[in-house]
């Protein structure tokens, strides 16, 4: 990376390191930022689309079903971005009969959805801060291929972004050196708790950028900064549970993703920056609108066809389970109903006849049965 790559109102925050070569420093929050009627409308409209989603997600007698299916859709998304190839199948398998031999991509995005499941614990001891993000790093990179870059701390050794294999003088990005890490995530930190100076989802926009301008691990810096976006979401009252799967927007559209954020270091172009930012959360929460409706309406079909056919109610709880994971075993049916191997396997094979169970055949595991149809109402592309 060289100066000369930055505009001149952004280049003295490009330094020289200890180490003789040239990174970035971004200026500590808030941005100046100029507020137009273009960015004011995008803002408008998200809000809106964040408050229709919120206000839905506490009509639902249990958003936490709804949450943990776009939450495993984000982690998979999420995780794809930075290169994994596991699918939504693969996760909800490796989640009911899991595998040490399976392929490491799967672990990858498994340990993701740990670490959605660690930060958005109502019971968590920490509050939102540094250490909760580095606690969230190390459950998503241990036992995985990131396991050498330090799981749970921030790095002691300069990283950059480019192409394979590209030096850091030839790098795309060079963030802060060592030396200078610990200054700006204080700062960031400081704001996180007090960011009162611009309205919530721009404040979000900002810590995302900033987040990612400072890439304060070795890896995993995508993961857990897109992880930060929806944490602030729920901590600052914006949405009452996770609700938001962003990376299915952003997958697709990562080169713009990645240009955005750049431009901001290079150019100081907050306002594109953040107006992209704000798309992505509209459409996300209009998309988590529909989705949530199609599931709803979904799971009032099966268990109508379930009462229709003058079933138990075990099979009925037994439906309820499919939407919070759409794979079913037996063992993990005896739990849920706490009843007996021959009951659960007779609820099982009831919704095998209604057609809302099918047997999948899969190496070195029990009998397993998936819910095609909740599959589909999650995977379906958004457009």
């Amino acid at each position: 990376m060289q100066p000369e790559g930055f505009e001149t109102g952004q280049r003295r925050h490009v330094v020289r390191a200890e180490g003789g070569y040239w990174a970035f420093v971004p200026p500590p929050l808030p941005p100046g930022l100029h507020l137009d009627t273009t960015l004011v409308s995008r803002l408008s409209a998200a809000d809106r689309a964040i408050g229709e989603l919120a206000g839905l997600g506490r009509g639902l007698p249990n958003p936490h079903l709804l949450s943990r299916t776009l939450m495993r859709r984000e982690a998979v998304l999420s995780s794809r971005i930075e290169g994994t190839r596991a699918s939504l199948s693969d996760l909800v398998l490796f989640e009911v009969a899991p595998n040490p031999r399976d392929d490491t991509d799967v672990h990858e995005v498994y340990n993701y959805l740990r670490a959605v499941d660690h930060v958005m614990d109502p019971s968590r001891a920490l509050p939102l801060s540094l250490r909760l993000l580095r606690e969230a790093h190390e459950i998503l990179l241990t036992g995985v291929r990131g396991d050498y870059a330090t799981p749970g701390e921030f790095r002691r050794t300069q990283n950059w972004v480019g192409s394979p294999g590209a030096a850091i003088d030839t790098a795309t990005f060079v963030p802060p050196p060592p030396e200078r890490l610990w200054e700006g995530l204080d700062a960031l930190e400081k704001f996180m708790h007090d960011a009162t100076q611009l309205p919530p989802l721009l404040a979000i926009g900002a810590i995302h950028y900033q987040f990612e301008a400072i890439h304060p691990f070795i890896d995993g810096n995508g993961r857990v900064g897109r992880l930060l976006v929806v944490l602030l979401l729920v901590n600052w009252g914006l949405l009452p549970v996770a609700l938001l799967d962003l990376s299915a927007y952003l997958e697709p559209r990562r080169d713009r993703y990645y240009d955005g954020l750049l431009r901001v270091s290079t150019h100081g172009d907050w306002a594109g920056w953040l107006m992209f930012f704000l798309e992505v959360v509209e459409h996300q929460a209009r998309d988590a609108l529909h989705r949530a409706r199609g599931l709803h309406d979904l799971r009032e079909r099966m268990r109508q066809q379930v009462t229709a056919v003058r079933s138990s109610g075990s099979a009925a709880k037994l439906v309820d389970a499919l939407f919070e994971l759409p794979v079913m075993t037996t063992s993990r049916a005896q739990v849920v109903l706490d009843v007996t191997h021959r009951a659960a396997s007779l609820n099982i094979a009831k919704l095998v006849d209604l057609g809302i169970l099918t047997e999948i055949r899969h190496a070195r595991r029990q009998r397993l049965f998936i819910a095609s149809k909740v599959m589909a109402a999650v995977e379906q592309s958004d457009g």
